[in-house]
C-alpha cells in the first residue's frame, strides 16, 4: 500500500455503524446493484428492439444509466475500503469486478488515481482536474476522459462486443442501445455531479481545503442524481462514509454549521 492508499483521517464528530453492520450493508447494497444491471442487461439484450416503443427505449437507456452509475459508485465506495470494510479482499474483489463490468478498467490504477484526487483536490496534481485551459464542461469532460484513456480497454471493449454479437447472436441494436451508450451517459453524469459541479471554483475562489462544494438537492433527487455523490463537500470530509450515509452526514453538517 502506498502513501496515497492510505485514508485520509476521519474526525470522531460523527459515527457510524461498526464495520460488521456496514459490511453486511454493503454487500447487500452492491449485491443489489449488480443483480440488478446484470438481469435488467440480460432482459434488454434479449428484445425485439423494432417492438419497442421510442419512450419505451430511451426509459430504458436511462435506468442502465442509472444502474451503470451504481457500478461505478460500489467500486469507489471499495476504493475508500467501504463496501466490505470487516475484509479487504471481499472489498478488493467486489471493486475490481465493478470496474470490470463497468468497462473494463482496472481498479489498481484507479485507486491510485482517486486517492491522489482526495490528496491533491482542484491542483495540476489531481488527475480529475482540468489543466486550467480546458475549464468549461464539455472541454474538461473530454481532458477527464482523456487522462483515463487505454487503448487496450477500447480494444478489449471492441472484442467484447462482437463477440457477443458472433456468440451469442445478440443484435447490435441492443448491444448499442443497452449496453454502450447507458455507460457512455453514466460516464457524464459520473462527471457533471461528481467532479465538474462539485470542484468548479467559484467565483472568489476555493476557501476550504477540500475545494470541493456540494449541491443541495433533497436526498431523493440526491440519490437519483448520481447516489448521493453531490453531497462532496462532506464525501471529502469524511472519505470512509459510504455512499449511503452521505444524507445524513450532510443534515448533521447542516444542523452544526445553524448552532
Amino acid at each position: 500500500m502506498t502513501q496515497l492508499d492510505q485514508p485520509l483521517s476521519q474526525p470522531a464528530k460523527f459515527t457510524f455503524a461498526g464495520n460488521r453492520e456496514s459490511s453486511r450493508q454493503g454487500i447487500l447494497i452492491a449485491g443489489t446493484i449488480f443483480c440488478l444491471w446484470a438481469s435488467s442487461l440480460v432482459l434488454l439484450l434479449s428484445l425485439d428492439v423494432a417492438k419497442l416503443h421510442p419512450i419505451g427505449i430511451v426509459l430504458a437507456i436511462l435506468w442502465q444509466m442509472f444502474l451503470y452509475t451504481g457500478l461505478f459508485i460500489t467500486a469507489h465506495d471499495a476504493m475508500h475500503g467501504q463496501v466490505c470494510p470487516q475484509n479487504s479482499k471481499i472489498n478488493y474483489f467486489i471493486g475490481s469486478l465493478a470496474l470490470l463490468v463497468y468497462g473494463l478498467f482496472s481498479y489498481k490504477h484507479l485507486l491510485k488515481k482517486h486517492w491522489e484526487h482526495h490528496h491533491y483536490p482542484a491542483s495540476e496534481h489531481d488527475p480529475d482536474f482540468h489543466d486550467g485551459k480546458h475549464r468549461n464542461f464539455f472541454a474538461w469532460y473530454f481532458y477527464f476522459m482523456k487522462r483515463y484513456w487505454s487503448w487496450t480497454r477500447l480494444i478489449g471493449l471492441i472484442m467484447l462486443f462482437h463477440g457477443l454479437h458472433l456468440i451469442f447472436r445478440v443484435p447490435e441494436n441492443n448491444l448499442t442501445l443497452f449496453w454502450m451508450l447507458p455507460s457512455i451517459f453514466s460516464s457524464v453524469q459520473l462527471f457533471y455531479f461528481g467532479t465538474f459541479l462539485p470542484h468548479l471554483e467559484p467565483e472568489e475562489g476555493y476557501d476550504e481545503p477540500h475545494r470541493a462544494q456540494s449541491s443541495a438537492y433533497p436526498a431523493f433527487w440526491s440519490f437519483i442524481t448520481c447516489y448521493h455523490f453531490g453531497y462532496h463537500q462532506e464525501h471529502h470530509e469524511y472519505p470512509h462514509v459510504p455512499w449511503w450515509q452521505l444524507p445524513e452526514v450532510y443534515k448533521m453538517r447542516a444542523i452544526a454549521a445553524s448552532e
